[in-house]
């Protein structure tokens, strides 16, 4: 194939291109491993998973080279109307759709063959996002845009939380990240009140309430006290800040006891050792860090993984996949997959730094995003981090929709940055 400038293939970011076919194939083998366990078959048998995956990674690189072919102005100029399908499916599938796992999530085709618009919201949210923002008169100082912007995120993420769907819905927060770049007031302000929201949620399940007011109570009194002595400014907003965190204390309470589901409330006590239950809500858990555990160093190899192999981690070739490359590959094999997420990350970020369109920047920032939490979610949860919810392992689960998403996702970002030069 030639590479000259009016090449497709001479012009698209290889190195991110290399990243995304390496975690591919890595996820496709993971798969197959994954499945022994009902018997030795052939990795494109289409009994298996690893031969149903196989088909959507196909599907997935046709659809991408598809994406290449198009007018890169085509992501931009249709963004609303790709938003509004995807918006109209979230609402179908709340009333039509298949329940799985306690979640309404699926569209239900027959013959094996489901859908969840739930993973296209999130590329349909990053381009109607980054349509918005790449406008010339979209500046995030302007509250209006700030509104317009939130509604742009919060709109899709409430509909997947109505499908019971947490995990997904929490990959929306991402794009707190695209708006702290584009300049938004009080952007850093807001993951920070996240991340203390975050710590009071388990601090005052882990001790309790009045411990909680106690701690509070002593670290405002300190900070009033440093603002009075050195006549710092914003007295005001630093009460607001405790005033928060105060109220948030009650709405614990509340909130785990009345709001979350049985089952979520169980992963939480496990998770923060409140209590104990290897055979139940913890099984999955306790199973997923002894098989990353036993893998050691170098892991046991390639299909040798015994916890793999006898079916003791469940979803272990979706939600759990990181445990079938930490038993066979041990942390070395590990340390690879982590080496090359955080370099697509890297190459994304800088690729996006270079767009000459606000779109193509904006959008950069946002799928950056979408990965990070995705994989910061996932691996966390295999081994112990946070709680256990259904999020998939980006270009490594089984699972078409997620594979299709993803792969879209990258493709048009890869188009974007091809045409940077208006080249393509």
């Amino acid at each position: 194939m030639t590479t000259d400038r009016n090449s497709i293939i001479g012009k698209v970011d290889w190195p991110l291109l290399l990243m995304f076919f390496a975690l591919v194939i890595i996820g496709w083998l993971s798969i197959y491993s994954a499945g022994l366990s009902e018997g030795n078959h052939a990795i494109y048998e289409m009994s298996q998973f690893s031969g149903k995956q196989m088909i959507w990674m196909a599907a997935s690189l046709t659809l991408g080279f598809i994406v290449l072919l198009l007018d890169a102005k085509f992501f931009d100029a249709f963004a609303f109307w790709i938003y509004a399908i995807v918006l109209f499916l979230l609402v179908f599938v709340l009333v039509y759709g298949k329940a799985t796992k306690g979640a309404t999530s699926w569209i239900d085709f027959g013959g094996g063959v489901k859908f969840q618009p739930s993973e296209f919201a999130k590329l349909a949210t990053a381009l109607a996002l980054s349509h918005y923002l790449g406008r010339q008169d979209a500046e995030l100082t302007r509250r209006k845009n700030r509104l317009v912007s939130y509604a742009i995120i919060l709109l899709p993420a409430a509909l997947v939380l109505l499908q019971n769907d947490t995990g997904s819905a929490l990959v929306f927060a991402s794009f707190i990240f695209v708006l702290y770049r584009e300049g938004m007031p009080g952007a850093g302000a807001i993951m920070l009140l996240a991340v203390g929201a975050i710590a009071v949620f388990v601090f005052t399940l882990i001790w309790s309430r009045m411990v909680m007011f106690i701690i509070l109570g002593s670290l405002f009194a300190l900070t009033l006290t440093y603002y009075l002595l050195n006549k710092k400014k914003g007295i005001g907003k630093m009460v607001a800040v405790f005033a928060f965190f105060f109220a948030f204390v009650f709405f614990v309470d509340f909130a785990f006891n009345h709001v979350l589901e049985d089952h979520q409330r169980t992963r939480i006590e496990v998770l923060l050792g409140m209590k104990e239950d290897p055979k139940g809500a913890g099984y999955n858990l306790h199973q997923s860090k002894i098989a990353i555990g036993s893998g050691g160093f170098w892991g046991k190899g390639f299909l040798q993984g015994t916890q793999t192999k006898y079916d003791f981690v469940p979803e272990q070739h979706t939600d759990f996949i990181f445990c079938t490359i930490g038993e066979e590959g041990g942390f070395k094999g590990s340390l690879i997959v982590l080496l090359l997420y955080c370099g697509m990350l890297v190459r994304i970020i800088r690729m996006a730094e270079r767009q000459r369109l606000a779109f193509s920047r904006i959008y950069g920032y946002c799928i950056a995003g979408i990965i990070f939490v995705h994989v910061a979610i996932n691996i966390g949860m295999t081994i112990g981090l946070v709680p256990v919810i259904g999020i998939p392992l980006p270009f490594l689960s089984y699972g078409g929709s997620s594979l299709l998403a993803f792969t879209i996702m990258l493709a048009i970002f890869v188009k974007q940055d091809a045409n940077r030069l208006n080249i393509l």
